[in-house]
């Protein structure tokens, strides 16, 4: 009887002993399936940061063409404006010349008039 005492309380030392190492084991293994996942989470937290950053130049290469092209169009208005601003003004020219002109017969048909009435 002693000995089977003994023999059981052996088995169950061992057991206890046994149930510590497969803890120890099973918690060595989550920490280090941890520490896997952490280094994926952060590498593909870098390759999506890279992409992102790909994407953001390439945006950014897009902005400045259709600024540019918003640039060329601004210059090529500018260009018209002037142009119909000489045209305006070369009428202009020309109307204030016609005016001086009928203004000059008109007052030579007044002069005219005046002493074909005697004034």
């Amino acid at each position: 009887m002693k000995r089977m005492l003994v023999a059981l309380a052996a088995v169950m030392c061992m057991m206890g002993i046994g149930g510590y190492s497969f803890a120890s084991e099973m918690g060595d293994m989550a920490n280090e399936m941890k520490g896997g996942m952490k280094a994926d989470a952060d590498a593909m937290k870098g390759e999506m940061k890279g992409e992102m950053k790909g994407h953001m130049d390439a945006m950014k290469g897009k902005s400045d063409a259709m600024k540019a092209k918003t640039d060329a169009m601004r210059g090529s208005k500018d260009a018209m404006k002037d142009e119909m601003k000489a045209k305006k003004d070369a009428m202009k020219g020309e109307m204030k010349a016609q005016k001086d002109s009928m203004k000059a017969t008109k007052d030579a048909m007044k002069d005219d008039m005046k002493g074909a009435l005697g004034y």
